[in-house]
């Protein structure tokens, strides 16, 4: 055997060091300190703007809305949950702008969109279908055909008007299922 490999000479070694080692006589613990919960700032920063643009008294004609609002919640949603969407509380982590689109593309845009939301665990989304000021006498095409769309689709929990900050009678709020459930 190399001397190297010797392990009783690392025995005597180790414990020759450790000779004039003494053991501490404290026998407490510092307790681990959780860390702070972080605060939710922009969050914060955002409800605050939206309270203050409700109390504003500054108004122009475009914000006024006409009774066209869209609503849709499924059966046994928490009212909480209702109110939230439709006071545009939740955070918007999507968005699909149907302008320009026609009824058929409209349609494939939104699967698609709801599919790719799916996918990628989205809570609450935005999609614009626009007041249908261009349609003239046919009124909004493309509104009336999301009221009756996502109702069928089983991944759509809600969906409520945007604030007019968002898009007015112009948008929805549309609160998705977790895929999981």
């Amino acid at each position: 055997m190399k001397e190297k490999d010797n392990p009783d000479k690392d025995i005597e070694l180790f414990r020759r060091e450790m000779n004039n080692v003494q053991r501490l006589k404290n026998n407490k613990i510092r307790p681990w300190r959780a860390k702070p919960r972080p605060v939710p700032r922009q969050t914060e920063l955002s409800e605050q703007r939206v309270l203050s643009d409700m109390m504003s008294d500054e108004y122009s004609h475009d914000e006024l809305e006409t009774g066209e609002e869209l609503f849709f919640a499924r059966t046994g949603l928490q009212s909480r949950v209702v109110r939230k969407l439709k006071r545009g509380q939740f955070r918007l982590e999507g968005e699909l702008d149907l302008h320009g689109l026609n009824v058929a593309a409209a349609r494939q845009a939104i699967e698609s969109f709801l599919r790719l939301c799916q996918e990628q665990d989205r809570r609450c989304v935005r999609i614009i279908h626009g007041k249908g000021l261009s349609s003239k006498h046919k009124g909004p095409v493309l509104k009336h055909m999301v009221n009756r769309w996502l109702p069928q689709r089983k991944e759509v929990l809600a969906f409520a008007s945007t604030l007019p900050s968002h898009g007015g009678t112009g948008a929805i709020y549309v609160l998705l299922r977790n895929p999981g459930k």
